[in-house]
């Protein structure tokens, strides 16, 4: 445990800004950092408001929680409120019933990869098997006293007491986790966070995931804690109230945005509301569902909680038909890459299915594609082998360009091709790739995203001076040299077709690979459109005109220019408004029904 009383500003290290607890929409027509969903329940603000709320529950109560949250901060504020109402507080910490530092390290070691900087093997197990259960059984409670359990895990220790669940959002984790403020599950210390980041994706959020889903429906009071002294909170009750209305409707993730080697410029000079101090911004992550949050606002107070919830509370009403295969898992992954005014990206592939679920312990891999949103002249992006490729060549000279820090003439290997607003560009498993720079990318993918082998960087450092590890082993395990000359061309650049069309609207079909498990369409309209979910969940972007009005059921909400949203399967029938006077074209992706039973 961290018993270190810290301030705010020391718990986190980022130029990101940390989201407010209140905030108004401007309802303007420029893409909002903060996106958020209205609801009729009452987010309610600070420890004084929920201790008095759960001084008429129980005299034991549970503080669960996220890996990361600061529980100094919440005991301190908890005892605050506690005591002007004349109570003590007998806190318990479920840390106490961890296993053995070395019994922890023998039961995860097998699936941290061991000196894979990067790579590891989802844990199979369960929150329960970090802590010995019999003494959690035997905790003692002081009779006249309030107490309190509290740690990840703190559920554990019996289902008859009510449960406060402190969540934190992702970003804001690995921005403590940076700043040397959190510790993985079940370590002493800090460690480096590329090595907790490794940690918390195969071993800590498997299982914390499980932990919250099992108990999701227990949950009494939620809490988001990324504000530790200034935190809101909903009634476990109001949130899966406002999760069943919200899975009839349309809304965003709340996104987030990173700086990275080869950023560029057009998120930073096109975006409001974000530190303009910072170099760049190579990454806005839209929607990657491991990763965001949801914002929920009421009378402007801001309660963010993670988009895994909704999948918690009903998964069929998100993902309709396609539930059956990807259960718990959304599917599909949109997200920006920069390189305007940038650089290029690395030269990189992606794993086969076989290969992800033998190594990595993931049901599916990362097929992805590249949609040109914004591009420079002459940009481009490089794509599959040149016809006269040999495998043994290419090798040695990435190789050669490792042991030596020489440059590799990539088109001498690679294929290369023009890129203009609104191409697709497809990337299955094993395709070799990258965006030139000018270019802003969406990303069109399956949800996996740590998977990407490295073959050649342009002999760059990282953001603090040090080499960026690359994978040459990996991705010739994986790369497809098939994908080569003239099959490039018929294969992996999209061709659209008219799917339906009537007076000023029509859909158009965007082809993508037979490796692909999911569909692109583009809905092209003058005044509106309508469409329907067909028991799938859509995933769309804004990606012509200035803002569009999607209508489901009785709600209507605006999204803007570059803006992606998520319309649930159990929306069914929707209608989207042109806000603009010129033509507005929204791209949808979604599982093809081919897939939704493997």
């Amino acid at each position: 445990m961290i018993d270190k009383i810290l301030e705010i500003d020391d718990i986190r290290q980022s130029e990101q800004f940390l989201m407010p607890s209140s905030y108004q929409n401007n309802n303007s027509n420029r893409y909002e950092i903060y996106p958020s969903f209205n609801i009729e329940s009452r987010i309610h603000s600070g420890y004084t408001s929920l201790v008095e709320r759960l001084l008429t529950n129980s005299t034991t109560i549970v503080f669960d929680g996220y890996i990361g949250v600061n529980w100094s901060f919440v005991k301190r504020q908890t005892e605050i409120a506690f005591q002007k109402e004349g109570k003590t507080i007998n806190w318990i910490s479920i840390d106490d019933y961890l296993k053995e530092d070395q019994i922890i390290e023998n039961l995860v070691s097998p699936y941290l990869g061991g000196d894979d900087p990067l790579f590891g093997k989802i844990y199979p197990g369960e929150l329960s098997d970090f802590y010995e259960l019999d003494r959690i059984s035997e905790l003692k409670i002081a009779p006249n006293s309030i107490n309190i359990i509290f740690g990840s895990g703190a559920a554990l220790a019996g289902e008859e007491f009510p449960i406060v669940y402190f969540d934190l959002p992702k970003n804001e984790l690995q921005f403590r986790s940076r700043a040397g403020s959190v510790k993985n599950l079940g370590k002493s210390l800090p460690e480096d966070p590329k090595k907790q980041y490794k940690r918390f994706y195969f071993i800590d959020w498997v299982v914390l995931n499980k932990h919250k889903h099992r108990i999701f429906h227990r949950i009494d009071f939620m809490v988001d804690e990324q504000r530790p002294d200034d935190i809101n909170w909903l009634t476990g009750k109001d949130l899966r109230i406002e999760l069943a209305n919200m899975s009839s409707n349309a809304f965003r993730a709340r996104p987030w945005f990173e700086p990275g080697i080869w950023g560029g410029q057009w998120i930073k000079n096109n975006i409001d509301g974000l530190n303009k101090t910072v170099k760049n911004y190579a990454w806005s992550f839209e929607l990657i569902a491991p990763e965001n949050g949801i914002v929920l606002e009421n009378n402007n107070l801001l309660m963010e909680v993670s988009i895994d919830c909704l999948l918690y509370f009903d998964n069929k009403a998100i993902l309709g038909k396609a539930a059956k295969r990807f259960g718990h898992k959304f599917p599909i992954r949109f997200d920006f890459l920069d390189t305007i005014d940038g650089g290029n990206l690395s030269l990189q592939c992606h794993p086969s299915v076989a290969y992800t679920k033998e190594h990595f312990g993931e049901d599916f891999t990362q097929d992805e594609t590249y949609y040109i949103l914004e591009s420079e002249p002459g940009a481009e992006v490089y794509l599959g082998f040149q016809e006269n490729i040999d495998k043994n060549t290419f090798r040695n000279a990435l190789q050669s360009s490792f042991d030596e820090n020489s440059t590799v003439d990539v088109k001498k290997y690679i294929q290369y091709f023009p890129a203009s607003k609104h191409d697709l560009f497809l990337i299955p498993n094993g395709t070799v790739h990258c965006s030139g720079r000018g270019n802003l990318v969406l990303e069109i993918s399956a949800t996996p995203y740590i998977f990407t082998f490295k073959m050649y960087d342009w002999l760059r450092p990282d953001l603090n001076g040090l080499p960026r590890p690359l994978n040459i082993n990996r991705a010739f395990e994986n790369l497809d040299f098939t994908r080569k000359g003239q099959v490039v061309n018929d294969t992996l650049i999209s061709t659209s077709k008219v799917l339906k069309e009537g007076t000023q609207w029509r859909i158009m079909e965007l082809s993508t690979h037979q490796e692909h498990f999911y569909a692109i369409h583009r809905l092209e309209f003058q005044t509106c459109i309508n469409d329907n979910t067909n028991d799938q969940c859509l995933v769309m972007s804004l990606v012509e005109g200035e803002s569009i009005t999607v209508v489901t059921g009785g709600r209507r909400m605006q999204f803007n220019y570059a803006e992606t949203f998520i319309i649930p399967a159990n929306a069914g029938s929707f209608l989207i408004e042109n806000n603009g006077d010129s033509i507005a074209k929204v791209i949808k992706a979604f599982v093809k029904d081919s897939s939704c039973l493997l």
